[in-house]
């Protein structure tokens, strides 16, 4: 069985198998914490956009990038369109010949994209000689794929937890730094040292950097560049592509068009 069902249970760490794929079209996710004991992940989905939290992190998965998470890596996975998931679970000590150890969000080819959709739909059971064959290849293609660097610290102080999770389900948008400081009820200088000491970023970087993650999200999901600058609170369309070729170094639509 390769093809899971919207709320069907699955534990990776029960199947013996030494590679383990699964798929699925899911809408409305959220897995919560958890971990892999003794299995590494490969996290992708060929269309749609999965959002990924660690203990201190926060990573968005578009179409052109996977997520490589170590056995016992404590992470949380959100989505709230349809979202075509895509996992393999590899044995910690055989992938571990392959790649090293830490998370890393990677670029997804059309090889590499071919293969893991292939992988995802293989039966649970002993590795046949074409699949060995393949999983050469796949190796070989992970090796070499370009590390993507989009990622967001997020603030652990307790003062914060309720509205971090509120912006972590979608739920709302960072403000500025003043309406922060009166939602919250602490002063704008406390919370600027809070998020220089915890994310390494000043609150209005940070903010900048939430709403860029969000900007690719919600341009991957099909919303139109006048929807996201709306969402996002940019004064108007040019400000907000401005703000992201600033960011990116390419127009959202250019953005998007590269990555296909």
């Amino acid at each position: 069985m390769a093809v899971l069902k919207q709320n069907e249970e699955f534990n990776a760490d029960s199947i013996p198998e030494m590679v383990v794929g699964i798929a699925s079209d899911m809408v409305l996710h959220d897995s919560g914490f958890h971990f892999h004991k003794t299995k590494s992940q490969l996290l992708y989905a060929p269309s749609g956009c999965m959002t990924v939290t660690t203990s201190d992190r926060q990573l968005v998965l578009p179409p052109f990038r996977m997520l490589w998470i170590p056995a016992n890596e404590v992470h949380r996975v959100n989505f709230r369109n349809i979202v075509a998931y895509r996992s393999i679970y590899f044995d910690e000590n055989y992938a571990g010949k392959y790649i090293g150890s830490g998370l890393k969000v990677l670029h997804v080819n059309p090889l590499l994209k071919e293969i893991i959709e292939r992988i995802c739909f293989w039966e649970w059971s002993a590795l046949k000689n074409d699949q060995t064959h393949l999983l050469k290849v796949f190796w070989d293609e992970m090796q070499s794929a370009p590390e993507e660097k989009l990622e967001l610290k997020m603030p652990r102080d307790r003062r914060f937890k309720k509205i971090v999770e509120d912006w972590t389900q979608r739920n709302s948008t960072p403000p500025m730094l003043k309406n922060l400081a009166e939602e919250v009820g602490v002063v704008e200088k406390t919370i600027s040292r809070i998020f220089k000491k915890e994310t390494e970023l000043s609150y209005q970087d940070w903010r900048q950097q939430w709403r860029l993650q969000r900007s690719i999200e919600l341009l991957v999901e099909g919303n139109s560049i006048g929807e996201v600058s709306h969402i996002l609170d940019f004064s108007s369309d040019s400000a907000f592509i401005e703000f992201f070729k600033k960011h990116t170094g390419s127009t959202p639509l250019q953005y998007l068009m590269k990555n296909e």
